[in-house]
């Protein structure tokens, strides 16, 4: 018979996850933004993602996650952007600040096909604001993603 996990185990574990996942979303932020800045694509991303790695070691789990979220948010930009433009009223993409911009594309990816739930997405890309842009972009960051997230579940299509 297996021993029982005790309830702080439990929330151990799942303290755990939401570190691995926290610190998954941080490395995506970070490369989406060398993308974004340095034109790093392709091959060039790859060796980016392998040199963030060797400089920021991390559990297996957390990098395959920032890789999913990197790789998801890229590939699927074609249907992020419009969301986000539509949600963020009298803002072009272009006029927003990089920063900014990376966050609600990582968010907006992780509505439509991430499996945390969208007041978690939310709460991640507001955090994420703060500590790498300021208050007031996380204001910002809370209004557009919730317009997103309105918008979505407004869509008799669906994500």
């Amino acid at each position: 018979m297996a021993p029982t996990r005790s309830g702080a185990d439990r929330l151990s574990a799942v303290g755990s996850r939401r570190d691995e996942r926290h610190g998954g979303r941080v490395a995506a932020l970070q490369l989406l933004y060398q993308r974004e800045v340095g034109g790093v694509v392709g091959a060039d991303l790859d060796a980016a993602l392998e040199r963030y790695w060797e400089e920021h070691p991390a559990p297996a789990s957390r990098r395959a996650f920032a890789a999913s979220l990197l790789r998801g948010t890229i590939a699927d930009l074609e249907r992020v952007d419009p969301l986000i433009q539509a949600a963020a009223e009298n803002w072009r993409l272009s006029r927003m600040a990089v920063v900014d911009r990376v966050v609600l594309r990582l968010g907006v990816y992780e509505l439509l096909v991430g499996d945390a739930p969208p007041a978690v997405v939310i709460d991640e890309a507001i955090e994420l604001a703060k500590a790498f842009s300021g208050e007031q972009s996380a204001s910002f960051v809370n209004g557009v993603l919730d317009g997103v997230k309105c918008a979505l579940d407004n869509d008799p299509e669906g994500p």
